[in-house]
């Protein structure tokens, strides 16, 4: 089989050269994209990273294309529509994760109750004045959690540990659920009216796109904090921008940022055409980096040792099971 792995690094190339070695491996440090697809005509199996974006116009430049194995637990980046459509199958890594991205959650809730980061920093420059410096306790106060999936119930657990009081909002109210763990379903309104911290863990889809957005981050509890490291298209920019200006939310953390891509490579503002809602969102993402009562971390939220292993681990096992017959962890 010819296997190609885009976006990897050298550790990564050793370990599937150690467990697919007996295949035809191709690597590539950069992502798969219209440029350099025409190297990767012979593919029969792709391993991809988020940046790597497939649709329809890749998938038809690659014709031998049997299965896609991308080391991400959220699949956005590819057509599942068109992958059907060319008898494609797709597997992504859902499990590797929860404690981590659950883990650095809690980090950034505790950087915004007791201003961690502003101390740091302060104290660095040989200034050990607490003026400003005032947090407050969890203790009591009620953690909103949108998506109490894998990851969302292990922020569940972490806030019952800290003696808070759990609301969740879901598609699916598992009362089973909510019994064992100990916290309640309700809707997103009342969520975001009753939360003295919101923090989001769902995936990207159209029904998610600017989940909180202009019309409803008005309901948000005055002097809230927002939490996002799921997507960062699932909160609309202007809308977390006005919140934060009006102060309605005292505060915010994010891992994930609305267009993030362009945040971390501004040298692609010299490769493509932005449309005018792009360049409003460039900016505004820029504003939130300088906003005092904002926390943000590039994307790191998954970025662990272990939870790098169990990545590697998965892909490796997905690609096998698909060569034995049998789609593992299946996306479509």
């Amino acid at each position: 089989m010819n296997i190609f792995f885009f976006e990897t690094n050298k550790e990564e190339e050793e370990y599937f050269r150690k467990n697919l070695g007996r295949h035809k491996l191709s690597f590539y440090e950069h992502d798969l994209n219209e440029k350099n697809v025409k190297n990767a005509k012979d593919v029969e199996i792709l391993v991809i990273f988020v940046d790597s974006q497939i649709n329809k116009e890749i998938l038809d430049k690659l014709p031998r294309l049997k299965f896609i194995a991308t080391r991400s637990t959220g699949y956005d980046h590819i057509d599942l529509s068109a992958c059907k459509e060319k008898g494609v199958k797709v597997s992504s890594v859902p499990h590797y994760g929860e404690n981590t991205v659950a883990e650095h959650t809690f980090g950034l809730i505790l950087s915004l109750s007791r201003k961690i980061p502003d101390a740091v920093e302060r104290t660095k420059k040989d200034n050990f004045s607490i003026n400003g410096l005032e947090g407050f306790d969890l203790k009591g106060k009620v953690l909103g959690v949108i998506g109490p999936g894998d990851i969302g119930q292990h922020v569940i657990r972490m806030a019952k540990g800290f003696d808070m009081k759990v609301i969740a909002n879901s598609n699916h109210n598992d009362k089973k659920l909510a019994r064992k763990l100990g916290f309640s379903f309700v809707s997103l309104n009342y969520l975001l009216r009753n939360s003295d911290i919101i923090t989001l863990h769902i995936p990207l889809n159209n029904s998610t796109r600017h989940l909180i957005n202009m019309e409803n981050v008005k309901m948000i509890k005055k002097g809230a904090y927002l939490v996002n490291t799921s997507r960062g298209e699932v909160v609309d920019t202007k809308a977390l921008k006005y919140a934060l200006d009006r102060c309605i939310l005292a505060g915010a953390a994010l891992d994930v940022l609305e267009g993030e891509e362009e945040i971390k490579e501004e040298k692609s503002l010299l490769k493509r055409e932005f449309n005018g809602r792009d360049w409003e969102t460039f900016l505004r993402n820029h504003l939130l980096l300088k906003d005092k009562n904002v926390i943000v971390t590039p994307h790191i939220a998954f970025y662990t040792k272990e939870a790098l292993h169990r990545i590697l681990n998965t892909t490796a096992e997905n690609v096998e099971g698909f060569l034995k017959g049998k789609v593992r962890n299946r996306a479509a």
